[in-house]
């Protein structure tokens, strides 16, 4: 399990250009995401696997021929799960990330498991989101349903694509693509009563925009202040 810098720039690649390490491909001297990646890949047992947090940038960055590795890391069978987080998660930062799962021995070979967790967790400060244990379980049952055989895609939070429809997708690998979007659950209101309920409420949050404006603009006045 590895939670390496996100997005490190000055990780040292002029001097690692011949490295046996990268097997599919010299990561881009600007940004060492697949570095760290392919030095773990490299070290991996014949039945290994790999739990790795990466900034969301690494599942479809096209830049440096970082595609390029990540396409031939899906065509080598070694991704078996991505799951997209949720934003500040960290103290540190809050940029979203994603894990990446990797191995050398996949239960459910030729096949991607992709989950997109990023509706899940609770804000516990103003600035920092938890994912609670119920959230937690249901990832990891998910996953162990995956590898068991017996997981059935659920709308808008995970699905099991195979290589082909990852080529299908240049290789992209953003679960939100492949999961596509929850369905919503009828209301029963008719859309015609909807629609003119809505326009209604619209027409009245408008309405009291202007007053406040007038009242803005009046307040500012009454200081010398003038707005046209």
């Amino acid at each position: 399990m590895a939670n390496p810098p996100f997005n490190l720039s000055d990780w040292g690649a002029d001097k690692l250009e011949k490295d046996v390490r990268w097997k599919f491909g010299i990561p881009p001297a600007g940004n060492a995401n697949f570095a760290w990646m392919q030095h773990m890949i490299h070290h991996l047992s014949p039945t290994g696997r790999i739990g790795l947090v990466l900034a969301n940038g690494a599942l479809s960055s096209q830049t440096g021929g970082e595609g390029v590795i990540r396409q031939k890391i899906v065509e080598a069978d070694l991704v078996e799960g991505i799951i997209a987080l949720p934003s500040q998660l960290f103290y540190s930062t809050g940029i979203p990330v994603s894990l990446w799962f990797l191995s050398r021995n996949k239960q459910q070979a030729g096949k991607v498991l992709f989950v997109d967790a990023r509706n899940m967790g609770t804000m516990v400060t103003r600035a920092v989101r938890e994912l609670q244990q119920d959230d937690i379980t249901k990832i990891a049952d998910t996953f162990e349903a995956f590898r068991n055989g017996t997981l059935e895609d659920e709308k808008g939070f995970c699905a099991v694509k195979t290589l082909q429809d990852i080529q299908a997708q240049d290789f992209i690998l953003t679960p939100g693509r492949y999961v596509g979007i929850a369905e919503q659950e009828d209301d029963g209101e008719p859309f015609a009563e909807k629609m003119s309920r809505l326009t209604s409420e619209l027409s009245g949050l408008f309405a009291e925009s202007h007053r406040l404006e007038d009242e803005i603009k009046k307040q500012l006045g009454s200081i010398g202040f003038c707005i046209e």
